[in-house]
Parts: structure tokens; sequence; C-alpha cells
């Protein structure tokens, strides 16, 4: 398998003022940013799948494996146990968003086969790491947690092992196979489309592609599988810092409604109207890249030091700053007005050098009368 990148939907690929390195840090720097964009070795070992769950907007992927594909196999099959000796090619290739949704989907406890990994390396670390937040996160909605294996499997029975192995070819066979593969698309387009998910068309040329909204597939599947799990009795409030791939909000007094955080936001989480005079929030579109952050020019976004669960299961919009927008005076356009400004900053510009060129030649006038 091959590591591929598709420079449209990459974080970084959208401003120069991108901060993320979030594929350089799960990959021990494998992965590094040269010239803006993540570069990486044509024979980079399995180490480098892991800036495939690390990356907010996946922008990330292997050959011959669809994370997407292998969740919806994976619950097809009587098989629990996720293991690259098994099933996949390396745990870091998922995310802590599709930890969260399988153990959600399963009825029975899904295992992690950490067996095959040096535990004193990063990429052990990066795994444990994905498990134990999506754990924490699991504990605030739900009484199901993931499992980790870290011994040998114990050998099996004649009768069980051949039913296993009956099982593995069929979730290899169904995952590899066109048919397969199709049908869990079908499948989830439609689970998607039942559950007023947004869609996205992506145009071919690169240009246009990351000027569209996309929302992640890791993202869809988890908003599907909160629409089909029972709501706890309390909603907790997790501390920002503990969740990595969602967060909430706020916008300071030092706005100017620049427009430039929700007409960059990769997945459309945040949002003006019509006449630009608010601007919107949906935690649940938010895959926390910090590119409104890092945009921002008087720092004025600012992330909520905790994150409500509630939002998990009781999706809003929720309205961060509201602009008194009017039309200007001069030119008739649309413009923030701030303290009572009737003008909008282009017109006052022009008027100002109108009126210093005047001036200008008022003076150059009573010089040449003298």
């Amino acid at each position: 398998m091959r590591l591929h990148f598709d420079t449209a939907l990459c974080i970084r690929a959208t401003s120069k003022f991108s901060e993320c390195t979030k594929c350089v840090e799960a990959t021990n720097s494998l992965v590094r940013i040269d010239e803006q964009l993540p570069v990486f070795a044509k024979g980079l070992g399995v180490e480098g799948a892991a800036c495939v769950g690390a990356c907010p907007t996946e922008a990330f992927a292997l050959s011959d494996f669809s994370v997407t594909e292998f969740f919806f196999s994976f619950l097809d099959s009587k098989v629990r146990l996720i293991s690259r000796k098994l099933n996949i090619p390396c745990l870091s290739v998922l995310s802590v968003e599709h930890l969260i949704s399988l153990a959600l989907a399963s009825e029975e406890p899904v295992v992690l086969d950490l067996d095959d990994y040096d535990p004193q390396s990063h990429l052990y670390g990066v795994i444990v790491s994905r498990i134990e937040e999506a754990n924490f996160v699991l504990s605030s909605i739900s009484s199901k947690q993931l499992e980790v294996n870290t011994q040998p499997v114990a050998e099996a029975s004649s009768e069980e092992e051949e039913e296993a192995a009956a099982d593995r070819r069929a979730f290899l066979r169904n995952t590899a196979s066109l048919k397969g593969v199709m049908k869990h698309k079908q499948e989830f387009e439609q689970a998607v489309e039942a559950d007023e998910m947004h869609h996205f068309e992506i145009d071919p040329s690169i240009t246009q592609k990351i000027r569209d909204k996309h929302l992640p597939d890791k993202r869809k599947i988890l908003f599907t599988m909160l629409k089909h799990t029972p709501k706890p009795e309390r909603y907790e409030v997790l501390a920002e810092e503990d969740v990595s791939f969602v967060s909430q909000k706020f916008v300071e007094e030092s706005c100017t409604n620049c427009q430039i955080c929700y007409r960059i936001c990769p997945t459309g989480a945040l949002s003006s109207d019509s006449k630009f005079s608010l601007i919107h929030f949906d935690a649940m579109l938010c895959v926390k890249c910090r590119l409104c952050h890092d945009v921002c020019e008087p720092d004025a976004i600012q992330l909520q030091p905790g994150f409500e669960v509630k939002e998990f299961f009781e999706p809003t919009q929720r309205t961060l700053a509201t602009f008194n927008v009017r039309r200007c005076d001069e030119c008739g356009n649309y413009f923030t007005s701030f303290e009572g400004a009737t003008m909008c900053p282009r017109c006052i510009v022009e008027e100002e050098e109108a009126m210093f060129l005047h001036e200008n030649a008022k003076k150059m006038g009573s010089s040449n009368e003298a």
C-alpha cells in the first residue's frame, strides 16, 4: 500500500497562515512540512499510516484500503478483533472518531490488538493515546468501552478456528470486492441522507476544491452512530484539551467582521447570512483544525474551555456574533457599521483622498497667485 495525499483537502493548502502539524506529530516527523505543504518519502513504512487517522480533513489515504469501507465491513463480520495480523494495515489509520463510532455501532466489545507493536515506539504511543481519548469520550455518552489486547491471542478449538477463518475470509472478500464496496458505499450514503447530513460537491479543479466545504466521512459516520445512540441521563462538559476532534467557540468584541473565518472554514462549521451580518457556528461540523484561529488577525475567535456533550445528541447552530450591517450613504453597498458610521471604509478613504487633493490644489492655486 502507498500513502496518498490530496492537496486540495489539506488545511495548510487553504491558507499560508495555517499552523496545522497533526500529520507531523502523529508520524514523529516522518511526514514533514516543506514550503507550507506536507512531504514524505515514497517508501514510507507503516509508521506513516498514522497521518491517515490524524488528519482532520482526511487529506491522507492509503491505496487499496478505505477506512470507511473497513468500518462497514467490520460491522458486517462476526470478527470483533481489529488487528494488523487480520484485517487492517495499522491501527493508526483509525481516528478517535472512528474508534468511538466502532464502539457505539457494535453490540459486542471491540478489541484492538496491540500485541504486534513495540510499547516503546512512537507509533504505539499514538495508538494508545487515541484509544484512551475515545474511551474517555465514550464514558460520557455510553457504557461501551474499547478493549485492548497486549498478549498473543489464545489458541482456539478446531471448530472456533474454522468459524473464525470463515469470518476472516468473508470479511476480506467483502472488503476487497467491488460489489462489497459499492454495497457499503450505498448503505453509507443512504444512512447519511436519512440523517439529513450535509453533502458537498467536489470540483476536479484543485483551486475550486479548496474553496468547497467538505465534511469528512469519519464525521458523517460519527454523526450517524450518535443518532442511533440513546441519550445519556445527564450531559457532561469535557475539558477542551481532552477532546482533539471537535470544539465549541466564542467570538470576542475585537472581531471586525472581516469574514475570513467563515469563508475559509473547510467544513462550513462557521457560516453567515446573505448580508454577512452575523457569525454562526455548528460544533458538530467543526474538526478542530484551528484554521479560523490561525487566520483571525485580531485573535477574536476563541475556544471555549469546555465541550458540552449535549452537542453530540442535540446539535445546535449558535450565533457567536452579530453586526450592524447597513447600506453605505455614498456607494449603496452593504458594510459593517461600527459606532454609527454611515459610509463604508472604502468610501471614507476615497473621500479623505479627495479632500486631500482638493486642499492641495487650493494651496497650489494660492501659491501661483502670489
